[in-house]
C-alpha cells in the first residue's frame, strides 16, 4: 500500500488536509495497533470451486457433510463501497448437492459430406438457431462467435457440445459471464448450469482483475439461479469481522483508492465557499459513519479570515452502523467536539439515530439565525424511490432539504445506472464499474496480498451480489447517473450550485499523488473522477 500522504488547498487564508491519522484530529480511523496486528484466518488467497452441473442443489443454514462453498467457502460477510461501513450482508458457503452430467451421443460427419443424412442438417440448423437466441440481435457480437466457430469436419456435436465449444474455445471470461447472464435473462437454466462449471474453473480470488471480480459476479449468479440472494445475503452463518476489522478494510479502501477523498473535498470546497460569510452553520449530513468528512472542514474553518463561525453538525445514522464503529452516534459526536476544541472551534453536535429514510422536519431542529448545508455524500442511491415504494424517500428527501433553505446541498455518487435498469443491463453496467474499481486496486496491492482480498471482499463484494443476486426491497444497491439526480433535484427546485476553480485544481494535485490511469473531468458544473474510460464518482452542488 502506498504511503498516506497529506494533500491541501486553500481557502483564503485557511487550507483543507486531507491528512492521514492523527488523533485526535483524525478519530475516525483504527489505530495503527489494530491495523498492524489483524491478521484474517477464514480467508484463502484461491478460490476451489466444484463443478456446477445441475440445477439439483440444495440450500441450508447448518452445517453440512456435503457442502460445497461457492465460489469460496466460509467467505466472511462484507461491507458495501459506501461511507456508512455497515456489515449489511453476509456472503459464504452453500450447500449443493452435485452429480455428473450425462453425456450425449456424437454424430459423425460433416457438413461438406455429400452422404450427410436429413436429420445430421436439421441438428445442424437447430445448433445455429439455439446460437442466434442465446447471443441475441447484437450482429457484431454474432460475427465475433462465428469466427471462432470451428469447421464442421468428421465429427459432429450435439448441440450443447457445439455451444460449450464454441464458449471455451474464446476463453473470454468477460463473454462467458456475459452469456451466463443472457441465458439466465431467458431462463434456460441448462446453458446456464453448464456455463457456470466452466466460469467456475476460469475465476479465482487471487488472479487478475477481471478473474477476481469473475469470482464474485459467478457467485451472485449462482445466489440469483437459485433465488437465494436475499437469503445468502442476510441469513448465512458465517463468522463476522469486528468493527476494528470493518474500518480497517475501509480505511485500506480510504487509502490506496481516491474515491472518498474525492467526494469529501469537492463537498467540503463547496460548503467552504457558501458559508465564508456566515457566522453559525448547520451541517446535517443523511449518513455521517463515522463522521471522517468533516475532520479537514473544521481544521479549515478554524483558520478562517476573522476567526472561524459556530458549527453545529446534525448527523443521521442507522443502527447497523454502530456495530462497525463499535457504539453510537455518541462516540462520533464526542470524537469531532474533541476536535473542534483543539482548534478553538464552536461545536455542537446533534444525533438523529435512524436511517435517512425515516427523517422527519421534526427531528432536524431548526434555529432561525443558522445557515444550513445539507449533505448527501454516497448514500442516496440506498433509499429507496417511487420503483421501490410507493412512499417514494428518495424525493421526498430532497424536497424536505429543499424546505429547509439550505446554503447549499452537496452530492456525491457513484456513476452508474442500476436502479431501474433490467436484469441483463444491470449485470453489465456492474461488471464495467467494478471491473475499473478492481484494476485501480490492482495496481496498488499485490494479488497474493490478504489485505487485498479482505479488502475486495468485505467492500465491493457485498455490493456486487446484492446488485445481481436480489430483487425489490431486497436489492438496495440502486445508482443512478447524475443526469438522473439532475432532474430529481430540479423537481425538487434546486438550481446547480457551481464549484469553485479551486477545488478542480486541489484534486488534480490529489490524483497526481496516486499510482494508476485516475481522470478528473469538469462538465456541466459537476466533476467526475473516473478510471481509465470509465467515471466512477460525480460531484456537484446546488442550493
Amino acid at each position: 500500500m502506498q504511503t498516506s500522504q497529506k494533500h491541501e488547498f486553500s481557502y483564503g487564508s485557511g487550507r483543507f488536509y486531507d491528512e492521514p491519522v492523527q488523533n485526535p484530529e483524525s478519530y475516525c480511523l483504527p489505530s495503527s495497533e489494530n491495523l498492524d496486528n489483524y491478521s484474517s484466518s477464514d480467508n484463502s488467497s484461491q478460490a476451489t470451486y466444484p463443478p456446477l452441473q445441475t440445477l439439483e442443489h440444495h440450500y441450508t443454514l447448518e452445517p453440512a457433510s456435503a457442502s460445497y462453498g461457492f465460489p469460496y467457502q466460509n467467505s466472511p460477510p462484507a461491507v458495501g463501497f459506501s461511507p456508512n461501513y455497515s456489515p449489511v450482508s453476509k456472503l459464504g458457503s452453500a450447500s449443493y448437492v452435485l452429480r455428473p452430467q450425462h453425456s450425449l451421443e456424437t454424430i459423425n460427419g460433416s457438413p461438406e459430406n455429400d452422404s450427410y443424412s436429413t436429420h445430421e442438417l436439421d441438428e445442424w440448423n437447430k445448433i445455429r438457431e439455439i446460437e442466434a437466441s442465446l447471443l441475441g440481435p447484437n450482429e457484431d457480437m454474432l460475427d465475433i462467435y462465428d469466427a471462432v466457430l470451428p469447421e464442421i469436419s468428421d465429427s459432429f456435436l450435439s448441440e450443447e457440445e457445439k455451444l460449450k465449444k464454441m464458449m471455451i474455445s474464446r476463453g473470454d471470461l468477460k463473454e462467458m459471464l456475459y452469456t451466463s447472464a443472457k441465458a439466465m435473462a431467458v431462463n434456460d437454466m441448462e446453458t446456464t448450469e453448464w456455463l457456470m462449471s466452466e466460469l467456475s474453473k476460469m475465476v479465482s480470488i487471487s488472479g487478475n482483475p477481471m478473474q477476481r471480480l469473475g469470482a464474485y459476479m459467478l457467485e451472485a449468479l449462482v445466489a440469483r439461479m437459485r433465488s437465494s440472494g436475499s437469503t445468502i445475503y442476510k441469513s448465512l452463518k458465517c463468522s463476522e469481522p469486528t468493527g476494528n476489522e470493518l474500518l480497517s478494510y475501509m480505511h485500506v479502501l480510504y487509502e490506496i483508492c481516491p474515491y472518498f477523498k474525492f467526494g469529501y473535498m469537492s463537498a467540503n470546497g463547496a460548503i467552504a465557499e457558501a458559508m465564508k460569510d456566515e457566522s453559525e452553520v448547520h451541517i446535517i449530513d443523511f449518513q455521517i459513519g463515522q463522521g471522517s468528512q468533516w475532520v479537514s472542514l473544521i481544521q479549515a474553518l478554524a483558520r478562517r479570515p476573522g476567526g472561524p463561525p459556530k458549527i453545529r453538525i446534525t448527523g443521521v445514522d442507522d443502527s447497523v452502523s454502530a456495530y462497525a464503529r463499535g457504539g453510537g452516534l455518541d462516540i462520533v459526536g464526542k470524537r469531532l467536539s474533541t476536535l473542534a476544541h483543539s482548534c478553538h472551534v464552536p461545536f455542537e453536535f446533534h444525533a438523529i439515530k435512524v436511517s435517512a429514510s425515516e427523517v422527519q422536519l421534526e427531528d432536524l431542529e431548526l434555529r432561525p439565525y443558522e445557515a444550513v448545508a445539507v449533505n448527501f455524500a454516497i448514500m442516496l442511491h440506498h433509499v429507496p424511490d417511487e420503483s421501490v415504494n410507493s412512499q417514494n424517500h428518495r424525493d421526498r428527501l430532497l424536497r424536505l432539504a429543499k424546505h429547509l433553505s439550505p446554503k447549499v446541498v452537496t452530492l456525491v455518487e457513484q456513476e452508474f445506472n442500476t436502479n431501474n435498469a433490467p436484469f441483463l443491463q444491470r449485470f453489465v453496467e456492474t461488471m464495467n464499474y467494478y471491473l475499473a474499481v478492481f484494476e485501480s486496486i490492482d495496481v496498488v496491492l499485490a494479488r497474493e496480498s490478504k489485505e487485498r482480498i479482505n479488502v475486495e471482499q468485505h467492500c465491493l463484494a457485498r455490493e456486487v451480489v446484492n446488485l445481481v443476486a436480489c430483487e425489490g426491497e431486497e436489492r438496495v444497491e440502486r445508482h443512478e447517473l447524475l443526469n438522473k439526480w439532475r432532474m430529481r433535484f430540479m423537481m425538487a427546485g434546486f438550481t446547480p450550485y457551481p464549484l469553485s476553480s479551486f477545488i478542480n485544481s486541489s484534486i488534480k494535485d490529489l490524483l497526481e499523488s496516486y499510482r494508476g490511469h485516475y481522470t478528473l473531468e469538469e462538465r456541466d458544473g459537476a466533476l467526475y473522477l473516473g478510471w481509465m474510460n470509465q467515471v466512477l464518482i460525480a460531484s456537484c452542488a446546488w442550493r
